[in-house]
């Protein structure tokens, strides 16, 4: 199994469980909190994919999905969540609460970002993975910590979402 191969069947799980997380989720619950500054199913899974489209397109040195394939202008979020420079990171209760979007749009939103990060990932030698691409930390952060945080990130906000929709449902 080369590297690539082992980040695609990483992605490949989240994919599995954005799209479990999202089957058949009544509209209601996409936007439930069980507290009041709780983060939101809807929140979790765009918040995910903006990190994985985001992080990918800069390495990539490629557009974003979210605009590339007009999902900025599809979930009309409010310029305080759907910026392009926005991922979630640092998001207050009032902005996790201005996402609202309907499962099969935030399923296909996942689906077309998991895509592009195939794509991008079969293009990959081990080799790359070594190549800095952020000098803003100490160490500098290389392609494969990168991608690997990706992941890390993912898999938290899906299993979030999943233990959400559980408690919720």
């Amino acid at each position: 199994m080369t590297p690539a191969e082992l980040l695609s069947d990483a992605l490949g799980r989240v994919l599995g469980d954005v799209e479990a997380v999202l089957e058949d989720v009544p509209d209601h619950l996409l936007t439930e909190r069980p507290t009041r500054d709780a983060n939101t199913i809807a929140w979790l899974v765009w918040h995910l994919t903006r990190v994985q489209d985001d992080h990918v397109a800069g390495v990539a040195g490629s557009e974003q999905v979210w605009t590339a394939q007009g999902f900025a202008d599809r979930f009309a979020l409010p310029p305080s969540v759907g910026d392009v420079t926005e991922i979630g990171y640092g998001h207050t209760s009032a902005q996790v609460g201005a996402v609202r979007a309907p499962a099969p749009l935030l399923a296909e939103y996942y689906r077309a970002t998991h895509e592009r990060s195939l794509e991008y990932l079969a293009t990959l030698s081990g080799e790359d993975l070594d190549r800095v691409v952020d000098t803003r930390w100490d160490p500098p952060v290389t392609l494969g910590v990168r991608l690997v945080s990706v992941i890390n990130d993912c898999t938290q906000h899906v299993g979030q979402a999943a233990y959400l929709r559980g408690l919720l449902a």
